[in-house]
């Protein structure tokens, strides 16, 4: 059983290795990362079977739109600080029992369940789900948790055979991830007798519970989203607060002859509106290297940013995290690019936008003065976003 331990460890790390994806991206070591992982995101790409696990439900580069969606992305943050420091207490009350040979631990959280370390690491694993919300990130949440079961079987079984019956008491009074009295209730609901086809039955539950939440959210907030529409253009604004002005001037915009020029005819167009400096517009398309933020060395102040500040990215542009002068989110200034976007249908309805089967190609960016109806400058842009051809949010 030992070497299914290892095999069940090392797969709940490659978990937190790919739902820290967020912060590998920005760090140094990128291009490692994305050698071995993005073919893995390129090849569940390739069927409309699997093509959504890449896709993100929530969103990541804009301001939420609604309280609702802002309440869940504070809940990320929540979990996965509040998960993590759950398992680090829990760690030194095991580790300091046998140092002190102390015997079982059955005091402190363990006094309540006899696994909390495990149901602090699913708070945490489900706080990162949210936090880089690939709908890839949640499937292997739900595997983490049946591997999590599986680990504590085998160490029950083990403190079993060390502490005997008084082990065999503890288990009697306490639940195994829940307090005893609530799995006790649960463990009433009409199902299979047999312990195996009920923890399958759970598991399966817990997949459909998790993914169809994951779905629910994303159509919420694609229905959310404050859009500005002629018909073949569509704009979204990364503030909520700039979609006023985009009323009065988008259309003004868009007869700039370099912008007019510029803009295919008959394929929908997808017009993201964002600070001259924002800081994340690297995966929209590759405006230029200030943007690829791996090759700025700036991982450990972005990930507390991203833990601690979750709207601050977002609303403040590049100079929260990088320090330099950078357009408020009261200016008047705004980069404005502009990406292709085939749908399998060929409209341009927000749900065609932005369907997990929706096919980008960046155009180029025009920065302009809304107030002044002033162009500052356009730059055509290539293929893929900062990160090359890796899979990005769309919102």
């Amino acid at each position: 059983m030992s070497g299914s331990r290892h095999v069940i460890a090392s797969a709940i790390l490659l978990y937190f290795v790919i739902a820290l994806e967020v912060l590998v991206m920005i760090s140094p070591f990128a291009g490692f990362f994305y050698a071995a992982f993005n073919p893995v995101l390129l090849l569940l790409a390739v069927s409309p079977a699997t093509h959504w696990l890449g896709d993100f439900f929530l969103p990541h580069m804009v301001t939420p739109p609604g309280a609702l969606l802002r309440i869940v992305r504070v809940a990320g943050s929540v979990l996965f600080v509040g998960g993590a420091a759950v398992f680090l207490a829990c760690a030194g009350q095991v580790y300091w029992s046998k140092l002190a040979r102390r015997g079982a631990v059955m005091g402190g959280l363990y006094r309540w369940i006899r696994h909390p370390q495990y149901l602090a690491l699913a708070a945490t694993g489900l706080g990162l789900a949210i936090l880089w919300p690939r709908f890839l990130t949640v499937v292997l949440w739900v595997v983490m948790v049946a591997l999590y079961r599986t680990l504590a079987r085998d160490e029950e079984r083990r403190m079993t055979e060390q502490f005997g019956e008084a082990y065999r008491s503890y288990q009697a009074a306490t639940g195994m991830f829940l307090p005893r009295g609530l799995e006790s209730a649960l463990g009433r609901v009409p199902g299979p007798r047999a312990g195996w086809a009920r923890t399958t039955l759970a598991l399966v539950g817990l997949l459909v519970v998790a993914v169809g939440s994951a779905f629910a959210l994303r159509g919420y907030t694609v229905s959310s989203l404050p859009l500005w529409s002629n018909g073949a253009v569509t704009a979204l604004p990364v503030l909520p607060a700039d979609l006023a002005p985009l009323s009065h001037r988008m259309e003004d915009v868009l007869e700039i002859p370099e912008v007019r020029g510029r803009l295919p005819a008959g394929a929908p167009v997808l017009a993201y509106v964002v600070p001259i400096e924002y800081v994340m517009q690297g995966m929209i398309a590759d405006t230029g290297p200030n943007w690829r933020l791996y090759e700025h060395h700036q991982t450990l102040a972005m990930m507390a940013d991203w833990i601690f500040h979750p709207f601050r990215h977002l609303e403040g542009g590049h100079a929260h995290v990088h320090g330099g002068p950078g357009s408020t989110a009261g200016g008047v200034e705004r980069r404005i690019i502009f990406i292709e976007v085939q749908t399998t249908s060929g409209q341009a309805s927000p749900s065609a936008l932005f369907s997990v089967n929706a096919v980008r190609r960046p155009l180029f960016y025009a920065d302009v003065d809304l107030h002044a109806l002033r162009l500052i400058g356009v730059q055509d842009l290539g293929p893929g976003t900062g990160w090359g051809n890796v899979p990005t949010p769309m919102f």
